[in-house]
């Protein structure tokens, strides 16, 4: 068995970020990116995830550490964040639900 997968999450700072501008186009399964932000003021190991070029949010601070030190170190192909769930009946920082798998060679 080839267990691919890493992390599973609700999507940080929904609220605050382009999100509701695209949430109509989210599916269960849309590609997201990921990208290290070590300029961040609030995390130094941020990792923002946008759907083309909106920021929807982050990867919450508890689960970032290693997706940041492999992104940093210029490793952007190794994992691939897709959408797993949308509940648009919860609150918005419960609505999106993210999984992320390491990609195969």
């Amino acid at each position: 068995m080839n267990d691919r997968h890493l992390s599973t999450f609700n999507l940080a700072g929904f609220t605050y970020y382009d999100g509701i501008e695209v949430f109509g186009e989210l599916k269960v399964g849309t590609l997201l990116n990921l990208k290290a932000e070590p300029e961040n003021k609030f995390d130094p190991e941020a990792v923002a995830l946008y759907y083309k070029n909106k920021k929807l949010g982050y990867v919450p601070k508890d689960e970032n550490t290693m997706l940041f030190k492999f992104l940093v170190l210029g490793h952007t192909n190794l994992f691939e964040a897709r959408v797993n769930r949308l509940s648009p009946e919860k609150h918005p920082e419960g609505q999106v639900g993210v999984v992320v798998r390491i990609n195969e060679k």
